[in-house]
């Protein structure tokens, strides 16, 4: 280190090590573990790989290697944001795995040790619409099957489709014939996750749900019996509903039935009699055990043999747990991790997870429950620059309109040799995360790294709305969308300024998906910030409900707005690009040309509608990327909209960003 007096500089003008590929190409985590025999298998990203997804194994010795190489992309787009892309077993020449990729989204299966090891169809392609998807795949109980989520266009909208739960012969014969593929329920229900199968192979459990309502407002934990012959009988829903969201159920290893279920303000795990239907709460808790069901296969709990139950739980962040009913005890694993996705995994006595931390970013941890003893096991978290300069968090709760509380991570401005004038506040930006039924885990990201470490704060607010601080602030939102989310991120930044952190002059707003609608409606309906970023965002309510999105999202707006055939002027009322003339402050607009979830004419639209005020409205930027999606994943992609918003930064809050690409800011009426 340097000189034990931190330098005078102006904030945004820190030197920081942190550059926009290093941030970038920390950018995604480890996700959908599982075991293959003594294994262990998961997806990992590869942004300077395009994006893409790949599978790695961890072998029994320890040693890591990718399973799959280039082109091959371990994801799918069922649901549109994709579930559970693979299985695995051991064959005769080893790991037998099938999945899927994302290029075509068929079903594949490979035997990475076999002397031919290049991957195989299994499911053949379609012509119609987006054609045939598929996730979750589990082994059938007669071994020459995998058994998933089919998801079948039947025309060209994004509509257009049907969901049924398929048997897939592994013998590669369904690879160009359809009829191959036997459906093992009928399409009654608009929405399903994959099958969990009894250890007797004699049952099977899964969840559906259809429109308007979303898997966080009610599921409906299905049963059914599975013949000899491997069909599914009777049929019958056991719990869940309109306003009981189920969001995971499997089987012990001795037979009885676990479920997540919502029945009052948390998720917690009850035990299900599949004969009577009667749930048991095992470990009542104000805490989640459970969450919003945004990908099929999310797994907050994993039972393991003799009756114990590994779960993740908590508030506002979450912790890993051995429960044992019987006892009534639970007990959390030791160690520096704030944070677990729902991706579980379970050998034996030992449980794995993906976890971080303020000061760790996502690595692979594996609980021995004989010992208690948890360690990083695969990809672990390395230091891309000296952590001096990663910001500290802050777990703040701010007060917002009516008194309600609003529970945000504070990240400001943080640097081992640099400080700010004496006596200045810095600049702050409001980040707003996406869903909205969504939350801002407080770990280590180096995309804000890459602000604080340059002297520009960042509070991520996690608003009313979000999950993990149970239904009732989840609820908040309901039809409030754009008024409650755009409330809590203003008071945050008003109070921010108040305290003397942020200098009201110099606030921004950003996210991106219903982050970029809730930043756009926070420069509409706000006078409170000088920029802001948006990215992949809803602008155009009603646009974006008649046939806008994808299926899984294209009610949504019932709950968050109401009805469109009962409130439509509330559409046109909150929807940004009705209203350009409000637009006072500078912003840059990132979008991907592939993006099937907020396409890219929702930023057409605002933008169109920005050309007709006067004088072509505010000063702006519209960035196109071709080949992203929802959500960006390609390295260079990601660093040029890290230095596009520095850039904005800049130009509006006043200082130089050096070496960073100017972004040219210009009115409408200039294009």
């Amino acid at each position: 280190m340097g000189s034990s007096t931190p330098a005078q500089l102006p904030y945004g003008t820190w030197p920081s090590p942190i550059d926009a590929a290093t941030a970038a190409s920390h950018d995604g985590s480890p996700d959908h573990l599982g075991h293959v025999g003594d294994e262990l298998w998961w997806t990992a990203p590869r942004p300077a790989e395009g994006g893409r997804r790949t599978l790695v194994r961890r072998r029994a010795d320890g040693t890591e290697e990718s399973a799959l190489p280039a082109p091959w992309n371990v994801r799918n787009s069922v649901m549109g944001y994709g579930g559970f892309p693979w299985t695995g077993r051991t064959g005769e020449h080893g790991p037998l795995v099938v999945f899927t990729h994302f290029g075509d989204q068929r079903l594949y299966a490979v035997e990475p040790d076999a002397p031919d090891s290049a991957p195989r169809p299994l499911t053949p392609l379609s012509g119609v619409g987006a054609g045939l998807r598929w996730c979750e795949p589990v082994f059938a109980p007669s071994g020459d099957e995998v058994w998933c989520v089919l998801e079948e266009f039947t025309g060209e909208g994004p509509t257009d489709l049907r969901r049924v739960l398929a048997a897939v012969p592994l013998d590669g014969s369904a690879a160009e014939d359809r009829t191959a593929v036997r459906e093992l329920t009928d399409d009654a229900h608009r929405f399903l996750t994959g099958p969990k199968l009894s250890p007797d192979g004699t049952q099977a459990v899964w969840l559906a749900w259809d429109h308007p309502r979303m898997p966080w407002d009610g599921t409906e934990l299905r049963h059914a019996s599975i013949t000899p012959e491997g069909t599914l009988t009777d049929p019958r829903t056991l719990i869940g509903g309109p306003g009981e969201a189920v969001a995971q159920a499997e089987f012990t290893p001795e037979g009885a039935l676990l479920a997540a279920t919502e029945r009052g303000n948390w998720w917690n795990l009850h035990r299900v009699d599949p004969a009577s239907g009667e749930a048991v709460n095992l470990c009542p808790r104000e805490e989640e055990t459970g969450g919003p069901l945004w990908k099929a296969g999310l797994r907050w709990f994993a039972p393991l043999e003799g009756g114990l139950v590994a779960m993740l739980h908590g508030r506002g962040g979450n912790a890993l747990g051995i429960l044992d009913p019987a006892a009534g005890t639970l007990v959390d694993a030791a160690g520096p991790w704030t944070e677990w996705p729902a991706t579980l995994a379970v050998h034996g006595s030992r449980v794995t997870g993906v976890a971080a931390g303020p000061a760790s970013g996502a690595e692979i941890v594996e609980l021995d429950t004989g010992t208690g003893h948890a360690r990083v096991v695969a990809a672990p978290h390395h230091d891309a620059v000296d952590p001096a300069y990663y910001p500290v968090a802050e777990e703040r709760v701010f007060t917002g309109p009516g008194g309600r509380d609003i529970h945000v991570h504070l990240y400001p401005p943080h640097h081992p040799e640099a400080t700010g004038p004496a006596g200045t506040p810095a600049p702050y930006v409001m980040w707003a995360h996406g869903g909205p039924t969504g939350y801002a885990p407080c770990v280590l990201d180096l995309e804000i790294a890459y602000f604080t470490s340059r002297g520009i704060g960042v509070a991520e607010v996690n608003y009313g709305g979000s999950a993990h601080y149970g239904k009732e602030y989840r609820e908040r939102l309901r039809e409030q969308w754009g008024i409650v989310d755009v409330e809590d991120c203003a008071a945050v930044a008003r109070a921010l300024a108040d305290e003397g952190l942020a200098d009201p002059e110099r606030l921004a707003v950003r996210g991106g998906s219903a982050g970029g609608w809730t930043t756009g409606a926070s420069l509409v309906a706000t006078d409170v910030y000088a920029c802001g970023t948006i990215l992949y965002p809803i602008l155009d309510l009603a646009g974006w409900a008649t046939s806008g999105t994808h299926d899984f999202e294209s009610q949504y707006l019932e709950g968050l707005i109401g009805p469109l055939a009962e409130v439509p002027a509330r559409y046109e009322e909150r929807s940004p690009a009705n209203h350009p003339e409000q637009v006072t402050a500078p912003f840059v607009l990132l979008q991907g040309l592939d993006d099937p979830i907020c396409p890219p004419v929702q930023c057409e639209r605002f933008l169109a509608a920005l050309a007709s005020a006067p004088g072509g409205g505010v000063p702006h930027a519209y960035l196109t990327f071709d080949g992203e999606g929802h959500g960006f994943r390609r390295l260079d992609t990601m660093v040029r909209c890290l230095e596009a918003e520095l850039s904005l930064y800049a130009q509006t809050f006043g200082f130089e960003a050096a070496g960073i690409p100017h972004l040219e800011l210009r009115r409408a009426e200039q294009r």
